[in-house]
């Protein structure tokens, strides 16, 4: 008898302690795409926006799989290096998001700002994800505790695909882009084209006033657009994206070279001599 009590109410205990997939008010999920240092809001199955992060510098040292939000703590301090929180140099920034990751309960893996923003979009972290401080705030004041984060590498897929594949209903799947003329890795070219360039922090737009100077407008390129390249001037530093220029600064923009075999091929499509 005593058996089939502590059966029945182990029973009980299982069903109550059971919650759904995506369990959160708001229907809320994150994915973290390692291949792209790329992070992904979702809400009631609605992509709301996306973000570049930094994770590990080692592929190991970003914990992959689906874990939950257990904390979120403002002004944590980086008591490794003995810097309080709020202090402008600490690494973990002014928001902090905790994972149960590796058995750890939010204590050691988070979400998380930062104090070098130049870091984001780069492979240099001891496995947490680091954010732009600004847009970890507005993450930290949407998301809710218990919110599901799915990390991995993805490569090119699309985060509402990776959604559906993980048991989330994402309303909409982006289609594939369709590339009417020549294109690389899904992309498609543009005559003169020698690559592309993604904004990894926020730039003005140049362009060449009536004098033949390059001026600011009031144009600004946030982080995570691509452009395409059509010349890169090293001695004035300069990087063509078409319609205007900017900055050839590494810490603010990467830029990735078309191989010469695909240059010679667009060369033949567009019917030009370099």
């Amino acid at each position: 008898m005593r058996k089939l009590v502590f059966g029945l109410i182990l029973a009980v205990l299982m069903i109550f302690s059971t919650t759904p997939a995506f369990a959160t008010s708001k229907n809320q999920l994150i994915i973290i795409n390692k291949s792209t240092n790329k992070l992904a809001f979702f809400e009631n199955g609605k992509l709301v926006k996306t973000f570049s992060v930094a994770t590990g510098r080692n592929a190991s040292y970003t914990p992959e799989g689906t874990f939950n939000i257990v904390n979120k703590i403002k002004d944590r301090p980086y008591y490794k290096g003995g810097i309080p929180g709020g202090d402008p140099r600490n690494p973990l920034g002014d928001r902090w998001l905790g994972l149960n990751a590796r058995g750890t309960y939010g204590t050691t893996y988070a979400i998380h700002g930062n104090s070098n923003p130049s870091s984001i979009g780069k492979y240099v972290s001891s496995g947490c994800v680091r954010m732009y401080d600004e847009d970890v705030r507005w993450l930290f004041s949407q998301v809710e505790l218990q919110t599901k984060v799915i990390i991995g590498q993805f490569k090119s897929q699309a985060f509402e695909t990776i959604a559906n594949k993980h048991g989330y209903a994402a309303k909409s799947v982006s289609a594939p882009p369709v590339c009417k003329g020549i294109c690389f890795e899904g992309r498609e070219l543009s005559k003169g084209q020698i690559g592309f360039v993604t904004i990894k922090k926020p730039m003005t737009l140049l362009k060449k006033n009536t004098s033949g100077k390059y001026e600011a407008t009031s144009t600004t390129l946030r982080p995570g657009a691509v452009y395409k390249v059509y010349n890169v001037d090293t001695t004035i530093g300069a990087v063509d994206i078409g319609g205007g220029v900017v900055d050839l600064n590494p810490d603010r923009i990467h830029i990735s070279y078309l191989p010469t075999a695909v240059i010679e091929k667009a060369n033949e499509y567009f019917g030009t001599k370099r």
